[in-house]
Formats: C-alpha cells, structure tokens, sequence
C-alpha cells in the first residue's frame, strides 16, 4: 500500500500541463497548436466529424470508406503519390474511423511542417473522387473485410453485439457497412457525403509538436483559408427504448472453434459522469491480472481461458460488455453465472479502500500515458474538442475520476448492471449445415 500510494503521488507529480492555443478560421475550422520543443517532430491531424453512424442506412461504411478514398489523390498529387510523399520525406501517417470520428494524421520532422499542412489542406480542398478511385478502394476495403471480420477468429463480435444491441439508432450498423451498399452506391453520392461532411467548420486541425506558434497560425491561415465552408451537420438520430427484459440472441462464426458468451449492455454516453464510473467498474473487474474477474475464472476456478469487461466509448450510447470463452467442458452459463456474481457483490456492498486506491492508480496512470507523446496529445486534443466539447479535458478529466467515490460504483452497478437491462449473447462455431 504505502508503495501504491507512492507511485500516485509520483503520477500526479508527472503528469504535466499540456499547454495549447486556439483560434477558429473565416471558414469554420478550429485549430489548436501544442508546443513542445523537446524534440525535433511535428505532427499534423484533422479529425472529421463523421463516422459510421452518419449517412444513410441503405448507404452504411461511407466514413470508412472514405479514410481510405481520400488518399487516393487530389488536383495537385497525383494518384497513388499522397502515400509516397510522406515516407519519401522521413515522415508516417494514417487514419481511423470510429462509429462518430474520422482521424488522419502526420508525423515529420519539424522542419517539414508546412509539407503536412499542404497535405491535409489537399484533402480537404482538392480531393479528386472519380470512378477509378472508387472501385480501387471498394476492393480494398472488401479485403480489409475479408481479412479483420470475415475471415478472423471472432471477428464479428462488434457486428453482433451492435445489431442486438441498437434496434433503432445507427450504431446497430457495423461500422466497415455492408458491401452492398457500397457496390450500389453512385459517383454522385460519394461526391455529395464529402460536400456535407468533409468541411472545415465540421473538422478541427491540430498541430503539435516543435512548432512556434505565430509562424503556424500564420501557415495555417494561409493553407486552409481558401477552403470553404459547408452547411452545418445536423443529427437527429432515433432514440432507443431501455431494455426491461433480458434479450437472448444467438450468432456463429465459423472462424471459431471455441464458443463465447457475451453480455451486453446499453449505456449513457462517454461524456456522461455515469460512463466514467462504469470505466472504473470495467477496470475493476477486469482490468489485468490482479483484477477480480481474471483471478477468480481463471487463476482460481480455472473456468475460463480469457475474461473481459469493456466499457466502449461512444457519443450517443457507450457499450458495457462482459466477455468470456470457457475452458474445457465449462458451460457458458456457468460463465454467466460466475460473472454475474461479481456483479452482484459491486451492487450489495462498497469495494474495499484498497481495491479503490488501486484503481485511483491504474487511472492516473493511463492519464499519464495518454499524454506522454505528441501523437497521444494531438489525438486527446482533437477527440476531447470534437466528441465532448471540451478541449481542456485533456488537463481535467482525470480530476473527475479522482472524485468518483466507491458509493458512486456501487450505485451505478445497481442502476445499470442488471440482468433484465442487457442482451445475452451466445457466440457459438458455426457449423456446416447452419
């Protein structure tokens, strides 16, 4: 304990202010520049307001799809060069797109600054989206399916827990979409989802890194104010009823020969207080090896060959899952049951100061981690600016989990955590004839 306590004290000794300036252009695009001297890097991001929850359903994987397309080229890169360019300038890249976001970066040396911001510039100003790009990146993105979903041991896991989870808003569509909408869509669809979400005033753009920040704003304004703005996004997504009884669903894969159970549940968004505690509750149960689940199921009772809660961040609802693939003839009812247990014991009785305290650790912890390199501050500030709506939460948020209190724990396991409220999932092999 007195080691533990230590350690906390030496995290919050080096968790460091992230320092950053922020200005917005003509055009809508905000920017935040970070500082940081200490070594000679620079990295350029834009991440886009839109992800695989926007657009029309019978038109599902656009954002996906387009993380890839808008490399394909612009007016002033030829096709296939954007990807050259960076390496041939000793610099990386790449680019995700979540169910809410779409990221792309660069990291350089300092001195090549000006070549990322003309880049991301190009991506948003002159995107060339013809016919050619578009079937180059539909099989792409079939193989990308192919290989992460179709072909992969578990691999549509997400798939089934959304489209059993999520009736009504689009989170119940798998994020990469289906194959079908892409093939069936136009040029001129593809061409009007960039119009209205690919915009600067539906965007933000950092750079952090060895910068000085007059000389970047003034490199920025003179990159990215020629870029127009769009009309505004507005969402009015489905709201989803609460689940009052138990879901029971079954799915297969035949990429798996070791069956699964999987219990899901619906939660408030990731910027809601609730979805921190429940962070801590996911971290509790089974947040390595000291954690109560991995020990009871699989040090102790020998049950299970792995064990797992997540509690995945999203805007609109956040997904708690417990997770469990059994060992030997163990059913997974039994896994359930085991499980569930400890759940139980969050919702009757406080967990104890010295488990609390541990917690408190690992989270000052990630904090710290998450801002120890210039990637994970430019990925912080453009995820905490654009999803919820605070960019000093990259200093603060960890002050909210510091003041998340053990009762707090154990009222939101009762509230949220409770068999009638979630969907119960079998994820059996599939066999031949199924």
């Amino acid at each position: 304990m007195v080691l533990a306590s230590l350690l906390f004290v030496a995290q919050q000794a080096t968790a460091q202010k992230v320092e950053f300036k922020e200005f917005d252009l003509d055009n809508g695009l905000h920017v935040i520049m970070h500082q940081d001297n200490t070594a000679p890097v620079v990295i350029t991001s834009v991440m886009y307001d839109v992800g695989g929850k926007d657009g029309d359903r019978e038109r599902t994987g656009f954002a996906h799809f387009f993380e890839h397309l808008l490399f394909e080229g612009t007016e002033n890169i030829e096709r296939g060069e954007f990807m050259k360019i960076i390496p041939a300038n000793g610099g990386t890249f790449n680019a995700n797109t979540s169910q809410d976001r779409t990221y792309y970066y660069e990291i350089f040396p300092s001195n090549k600054l000006e070549l990322g911001l003309w880049l991301e510039s190009e991506r948003m100003l002159h995107p060339v989206i013809d016919q050619v790009g578009v079937d180059t990146q539909n099989e792409v993105v079939k193989e990308e399916k192919r290989q992460s979903y179709e072909n992969r041991p578990y691999g549509g896991l997400l798939k089934t827990i959304g489209e059993n989870l999520f009736k009504a808003h689009p989170y119940k569509d798998e994020n990469i979409g289906k194959m079908e909408h892409l093939d069936a869509a136009t040029l001129e669809e593809f061409n009007a989802y960039f119009d209205k979400y690919y915009v600067p005033n539906n965007a933000v753009l950092i750079v952090a890194g060895d910068i000085d920040y007059n000389k970047t704003e003034k490199m920025v304004k003179e990159y990215f104010n020629e870029v127009k703005k769009g009309p505004e996004v507005t969402r009015n997504f489905p709201q989803e009823t609460p689940i009052s009884e138990t879901v029971e669903a079954t799915a297969y894969d035949k990429n798996i020969q070791i069956p699964a159970i999987i219990a899901a549940y619906r939660l408030p968004g990731q910027a809601t207080r609730d979805a921190r505690v429940l962070d801590m509750i996911a971290t509790y149960l089974s947040g390595g090896k000291s954690s109560v689940l991995y020990k009871k199921l699989i040090d102790e009772q020998k049950q299970a060959l792995t064990v797992q809660a997540v509690n995945l961040g999203q805007v609109d609802y956040n997904v708690f899952a417990l997770f469990a693939l059994p060992l030997g003839e163990v059913e997974l009812s039994t896994l359930l049951s085991e499980m569930d247990e400890e759940i139980v014991k969050l919702q009757e009785e406080m967990i104890s100061e010295r488990d609390f305290q541990k917690l408190q650790n690992q989270f000052e912890s990630n904090f710290v981690n998450s801002n120890s390199s210039v990637a994970g501050i430019a990925s912080s500030l453009a995820t905490y600016y654009l999803l919820y709506g605070d960019v000093n939460l990259i200093n603060n948020e960890i002050d909210i989990y510091r003041d998340i209190t053990r009762e707090e724990i154990q009222a939101a396991a009762q509230k949220y955590l409770n068999p009638n409220q979630r969907v119960e999932i079998k994820y059996l092999p599939k066999k031949d004839e199924q």
